[in-house]
């Protein structure tokens, strides 16, 4: 079994030159004894580019999605590849999350050296190491739920191999899913290709059939109507397995969706579930929803749609310094690719804070318009004020790789006081 290591040994951990930002006179410190100096990110000695999470805006975002998941009886369980942070994933938990959903084997991992219980895995799992794994941490804990994918019958029987290898003595429960659609990701195509898969699963073993699954952002062209309209295949597929008695006889029966972007469609739709053989858990995994952005969620995220539940705040902002000052309409920036999210938008410049006087304006005519490795090009226009020296905050996109940019986060509160340290593992 992976070491239960609990989330406060993390502030036993030494700063040095692993992690980018932190103050050069606090090497040796623990994480813990710097945090509790409390420094301000703007005169505690960080060195620039640094990250900031806002302290009001994740514990505002936290308990929004608690009373939402509440409000519409989901259960949820956020997507961890999000942040890969155990403090923040300790925070959901405490907010109800039922469990955290991972991605890969190696997420998985980190989920169980920090004691997560209630693993959902969105992906078929047919790597045989990884499966030896788990079935090792099966047998040896029996309050560990772990859930994955299944999509295709070679998928089974490579599970179902490694697992009978394995010795193992609990079977691994599984999701059928249910494709977007032509075009999209992952997942078997049809309603008829889903039978298949649970037939296969019905022949092996050493696997368990609980539910049905699929991930609604990959509807291709998604509007409202085309994602429920999947939504609804997905409810509809449930029924016809239930019917046919394909689920695992007195288990709770699992239906599972959820980005960040379509969740009220799945609210909605899985409001209508019909009563079914057993109870069903309806598993919402929403993972960006911890720290927002100020890029692509900012215009997809369902509570633009329906104002009247609530509004998520951005809880990012990079700063960084203008290191370059060429001519009257270009600065430069030392934060680029390494730093900042750049996948979907460029970051946003939002505000600059003077390096004279520590005064902060509104970043006016200020904007970034590409990034390089190490720097990021910046447009003035007119009388724009900006010199080198200037910090300048940015908004981010795309919370999925912001974090996975730095190793060790500043915790900051709105007056500028350093309260925690958030690690991650990518």
């Amino acid at each position: 079994m992976a070491a239960d290591r609990p989330v406060s040994g993390l502030a036993d951990e030494l700063v040095d030159h692993r992690f980018k930002a932190l103050p050069p006179d606090a090497e040796g410190l623990t994480v813990g004894a710097l945090a509790a100096e409390r420094r301000n990110l703007f005169t505690g000695g960080f060195t620039t580019p640094v990250l900031a999470l806002s302290a009001e805006s994740v514990e505002h975002n936290l308990a929004l999605l608690e009373t939402y998941a509440e409000r519409h009886g989901l259960a949820f369980a956020p997507h961890g590849k999000t942040s890969m942070s155990p403090q923040l994933f300790a925070r959901q938990l405490e907010y109800g999350a039922w469990g955290i959903t991972a991605a890969v084997p190696h997420q998985a991992r980190v989920y169980r050296a920090y004691g997560i219980r209630r693993i959902f895995l969105a992906n078929e799992l047919v790597d045989s190491p990884a499966l030896r794994w788990l079935a090792a941490e099966l047998d040896s804990d029996p309050e560990f739920r772990f859930v994955c994918y299944v999509d295709s019958v070679r998928g089974v029987e490579l599970m179902d191999e490694a697992l009978r290898a394995a010795g193992a003595s609990r079977p691994v429960d599984v999701v059928v899913e249910l494709g977007a659609g032509e075009g999209a990701r992952t997942g078997a195509r049809t309603e008829a290709d889903c039978v298949a898969v649970a037939d296969a699963v019905a022949a092996a073993g050493t696997l368990r059939l609980v539910g049905v699954a699929g991930y609604e952002g990959e509807v291709p062209d998604a509007s409202a109507e085309r994602v429920r309209a999947w939504l609804d295949r997905l409810v509809a597929l449930a029924v016809d397995l239930d019917r046919a008695e394909r689920f695992a006889a007195g288990e709770q029966i699992v239906i599972s969706a959820g980005g960040s972007a379509w969740f009220d469609a799945v609210a909605e739709v899985f409001a209508r579930i019909p009563e079914l053989s057993a109870p069903v858990l309806k598993l919402l995994r929403s993972g960006a929803y911890v720290s927002h952005d100020d890029g692509h969620y900012r215009h997809l995220t369902p509570f633009n749609r329906v104002p009247e539940e609530g509004a998520l705040q951005p809880a990012f902002r990079l700063w960084a310094q203008v290191v370059s000052r060429p001519t009257d309409e270009q600065a430069f920036l030392n934060a680029g690719k390494r730093d900042a999210a750049y996948d979907l938008d460029l970051p946003e410049a939002q505000v600059v804070q003077s390096g004279r006087d520590g005064t902060v304006r509104p970043a006016t005519g200020v904007s970034v318009t590409g990034l390089s490795d190490q720097h990021a090009w910046v447009r003035t226009e007119p009388g724009a004020e900006l010199e080198v020296g200037d910090w300048v905050g940015m908004g981010l996109s795309h919370p999925c790789t912001s974090f996975d940019k730095w190793q060790l986060i500043p915790l900051v509160a709105a007056d500028g006081t350093v309260t925690d340290y958030i690690r991650t593992f990518f």
